[in-house]
């Protein structure tokens, strides 16, 4: 799952500078709890990016310490991380998507304290 996660992911950055239609594409092959899940991912990093706390904020999982709950257009977890400057952080966010989970409308989050680099590795996160 993760080496799936880490390719949608690879896959849907590298479709945003072809234009939204490919990135559309990409998107429909996925299943519903998925493409939520990797919408929610797209908009989270771009609003952690623009947060002052962490500026260099490039990836983000939803599912590291603990699983994310996806209710059909929302997508909640309070087990998520974010990397900022080769460093990860605990995140809780609530994300609401459109009903065909194609985009995310909303992400509200909260960075948490950084998680020790001795753990990464059990819990699935890398440098």
């Amino acid at each position: 799952m993760k080496r799936k996660l880490c390719w949608v992911a690879a896959l849907i950055l590298w479709t945003q500078t072809a234009g939204a239609t490919s990135m559309d594409r990409v998107l429909a092959k996925l299943e519903p709890q998925e493409r939520a899940d990797q919408v929610c991912m797209m908009l989270g990093v771009d609003k952690v990016r623009k947060d002052k706390a962490l500026p260099r904020a490039d990836r983000m999982k939803s599912d590291v310490l603990g699983r994310a709950k996806f209710t059909g257009t929302r997508v909640t977890t309070t087990g998520g991380a974010v990397r900022a400057n080769h460093k990860w952080y605990r995140l809780t966010f609530d994300c609401t998507v459109t009903a065909d989970q194609m985009k995310a409308t909303a992400f509200t989050y909260k960075i948490g304290p950084e998680i020790p680099r001795d753990k990464w590795d059990d819990i699935g996160l890398w440098p």
